[in-house]
């Protein structure tokens, strides 16, 4: 019998876990810096925008996310010491749909979804939201937005926003799992919501230097850890 049996659905945190966020960042940062004479690498430039994008969602949880990433590009320069163009940090907010996926994550989703309800919790705007699950594959059944929910996780309300809409289409929170890759916005708020989580621990290479997400404190107590989504489908479609 599988660890994963007990699961009738699974909920995926987005950017960071499917979408390569950090890759679509940097390809709006990493010209910039370069062009403005910034002496920072690509880890430096993703905690400088972390730091203020954290900041403004926690203050200003009703805010667009587009907006969220634009403030974020310029609060982030003028730490840099240096300034962005209003055309590139707008460019920057629109360009959610056009970040990557993680190579495993399509072929992932597609097993997992043969096995589980799937559905996306993010903390993303709904245009944004859009061009990402049309690259990932029609495979979730149900996609909930910072915009829907009016806050960003971590927000015990985002969570609470989830497990009232899967309760209407009938799983239970002890029949789901909570997958992600931010410690803060995923993992901690899962456990505090008493919700089996799933760490995709897509930085491991890194040895625990942050990249776009702020550190957190303290380690929140992982269920399961996988170092990729598709070492994650292996173990959960074990048997199919």
């Amino acid at each position: 019998m599988s660890a994963f049996d007990r699961y009738e659905a699974m909920s995926f945190d987005c950017y960071g876990t499917l979408i390569d966020w950090e890759t679509g960042i940097l390809a709006h940062m990493r010209p910039w810096a370069d062009a403005a004479g910034i002496a920072a690498e690509d880890d430096g430039l993703l905690q400088a925008f972390g730091r203020p994008e954290n900041r403004i969602q926690q203050a200003k949880p009703g805010t667009l996310y587009s907006d969220v990433l634009a403030q974020s590009f310029r609060t982030a320069a003028e730490e840099l010491g240096a300034k962005v163009s209003e055309e590139a940090a707008r460019a920057f907010g629109a360009s959610v749909p056009d970040w990557p996926g993680f190579a495993d994550s399509a072929e992932a989703l597609v097993r997992l979804a043969g096995r589980y309800r799937l559905f996306i919790l993010s903390n993303v705007h709904e245009a944004g939201i859009a061009g990402s699950v049309a690259r990932l594959g029609p495979v979730f059944e149900g996609v909930y937005t910072a915009e829907a929910v009016g806050s960003y996780k971590p927000d015990p309300q985002n969570f609470d926003f989830l497990l009232a809409r899967l309760g209407e289409k009938g799983v239970a929170p002890d029949r789901l799992l909570h997958v992600g890759q931010s410690l803060m916005h995923d993992m901690a708020p899962a456990e505090a919501k008493g919700l089996d989580n799933c760490w995709i621990d897509r930085r491991h290479a890194k040895k625990g230097v942050p990249g776009a997400t702020p550190a957190l404190g303290r380690m929140p107590k992982i269920l399961h850890r996988f170092d990729s989504m598709a070492a994650f489908a292996d173990a959960a479609c074990m048997g199919t």
